[in-house]
């Protein structure tokens, strides 16, 4: 099913639809990839829907150990939980932002209600309320559209955290930043916290990271104008992400994929400068096949594929990088 809304109609039709998937009676559940981005949008949800349900639950599937998203939990005491925690009797509603169900494996385990993002569309997806917009570069930017709609101003915490992940989602405006990303930068700016901001911006790195940049820089290969490294086994895919950031600082550099194995998964992360090539369609197209979840962006994706799907193609995790090099050749 794609988006039952045309692009015509306005949010605020949309945000009377949103407020008819649940009632008093409903225990909601937020469920997100934890990053500034998601949480700002689970954020929203929960304040749209404060007094409309009987309780709302967020959690995340991954573990959050980047200092940022650690400083953004505490400074704007944003209240989640790890799906590990999730009794699924408690809760009678479902709700995914800023991804669709193919993006992760542990969201395909959910029948969700609603489904709000910016990514584009790869596959078919059903929801009761489902709102997919590609023509906004954060989700955070789609979620100020509904917080304006159902005319609740922002508090300090809520505008900062939205605030927040505009930035980080749209890489400071320098990569997929859309004109309605600007027009929710701007009607956030005075409601948001800049105290606050720069605490969490300013919290990029902990001293236990130090090492793993040291064997980054150690072992990264250049191909073409890809710098790529494939970083072993992680504790936290998130140090991935840090990585490819880190390389595109690199004036030569067009591509930076990162590579690295978590929970029996071979995680990938590309970075794209935008003068060529699609960062998100790349991603697809090389990881389906082997039955992994790939998507995202022009400037940004990620893959993940079951080291199970690739026994047919390397004998044990020693040949990863190999294979990730003779991969990146045919780019």
């Amino acid at each position: 099913m794609e988006t039952p809304f045309p692009k015509s109609i306005s949010f605020a039709k949309k945000y009377s639809r949103l407020l008819e998937t649940v009632d008093i009676s409903n225990t909601l559940g937020i469920l997100i990839n934890a990053d500034p981005d998601s949480m700002a949008s689970a954020m929203v949800l929960k304040r749209i829907f404060w007094n409309k349900v009987r309780r709302i639950f967020v959690f995340r599937i991954n573990t959050i150990k980047r200092a940022d998203n650690l400083a953004f939990i505490q400074f704007l005491a944003f209240k989640q939980k790890h799906i590990r925690n999730l009794k699924r009797s408690e809760i009678s509603k479902w709700a995914l932002v800023d991804a669709q169900p193919q993006h992760h494996k542990l969201f395909m385990n959910h029948k969700f209600n609603i489904i709000i993002d910016h990514h584009p569309l790869t596959d078919p997806i059903q929801a009761d309320f489902l709102d997919i917009r590609d023509d906004y570069g954060a989700n955070a930017s789609i979620m100020t559209e509904y917080l304006k709609a159902a005319k609740i101003k922002p508090s300090p915490k809520l505008a900062t955290g939205l605030f927040y992940g505009i930035k980080t989602d749209t890489h400071n405006f320098a990569g997929s930043a859309k004109p309605n990303d600007i027009k929710a930068f701007q009607y956030l700016y005075p409601y948001a916290s800049m105290r606050i901001l720069s605490k969490i911006e300013s919290s990029e790195m902990t001293r236990d990271m130090l090492p793993k940049y040291r064997m980054a820089m150690k072992h990264v290969v250049f191909i073409k104008d890809i710098a790529f490294v494939h970083m072993e086994s992680v504790d936290n895919p998130d140090l991935l992400v840090l990585i490819a950031d880190f390389f595109m600082k690199i004036a030569e550099v067009q591509w930076s994929i990162v590579s690295g194995v978590y929970n029996d998964n071979l995680v990938v992360i590309f970075r794209n400068a935008g003068f060529q090539g699609d960062a998100g369609k790349t991603a697809h197209k090389i990881f389906s096949p082997w039955s992994g979840s790939a998507g995202g962006h022009r400037h940004a994706a990620r893959a993940e594929v079951p080291l199970e799907s690739l026994r047919d193609d390397i004998k044990d995790e020693s040949e990863l990088a190999s294979l990730m090099k003779n991969i990146l050749k045919d780019m």
